[in-house]
């Protein structure tokens, strides 16, 4: 009787909490290729905003010192914001608009009722992809602009691959911008691998959810390795 009751007690938490899981990971619906410009626009910084503050919390509060070095405001802060705000959340957007737009595509161009597999393939190599390249971008723009790494462009490409290598380690903001973006794209990807069809299949007694979230992380833990490994071999060739 006792077991019945506890039985019954959790599934009475663990229902509600499992229908808001499904449907936050339904958020594919708020990124369709044939909504307005500017709702796709302001859904993604939303999402990109929540995904960015959710890592960027734990990173400030897990480095020793530095949410007191922020509390004390002046130059420390001021350089804070404005890398979060020129690079972070630049990075984060045009990561999570790519990575969005391309999986409402393949879901615009699938038959009813499937899956777009291969945009949901090609979605985290290309956000991997997106980005080094915006990093290169932002360090060579930022030397010029406000005179970073001295103001200079080679020391501005020098520090990329070491930089993104560390990342991986959140051992740096590039780090929180590389989970943040991650993270914003999880939601999805559970969804969409929870309601394919070859997941439907290979059930037998396990939670497709959970199924699911095990695929999706595996498969971005294999983006981040290959990220870390690529930025290692062209730090170690920088040197060489």
């Amino acid at each position: 009787m006792l077991l019945i009751i506890d039985l019954s007690t959790l599934r009475k938490v663990v229902d509600p909490v499992r229908s808001n899981i499904q449907s936050y990971a339904g958020m594919h619906r708020y990124f369709a290729i044939d909504m307005p410009a500017m709702l796709f626009i302001r859904n993604t910084l939303l999402v990109s905003l929540v995904g960015l503050a959710g890592v960027l919390v734990p990173y400030i509060a897990l480095t020793p010192g530095f949410g007191a070095m922020l509390g004390e405001g002046g130059p420390a802060l001021s350089r804070f914001l404005r890398q979060v705000l020129t690079n972070g959340l630049p990075v984060v957007f045009v990561v999570n608009y790519a990575g969005f737009f391309l999986i409402a595509l393949g879901n615009a161009r699938a038959a009813a009722h499937r899956v777009p597999i291969t945009a949901l393939v090609l979605d985290i190599p290309i956000r991997v992809a997106l980005f080094i390249v915006l990093h290169v971008v932002i360090y060579v723009k930022s030397a010029d602009w406000f005179g970073s790494f001295g103001g200079s462009r080679e020391t501005a490409l020098r520090v990329v691959a070491p930089t993104l290598a560390r990342s991986a380690f959140f051992e740096n903001l590039s780090g929180v911008y590389l989970y943040a973006s991650l993270m914003c794209a999880l939601p999805m990807h559970v969804d969409l691998i929870a309601r394919a069809g070859w997941m439907r299949s290979k059930r037998k007694g396990i939670p497709p959810l959970a199924m699911a979230v095990f695929f999706a992380l595996l498969w971005f833990a294999l983006s981040v390795v290959v990220l870390t490994v690529l930025a290692a071999l062209i730090t170690k060739w920088q040197q060489s």
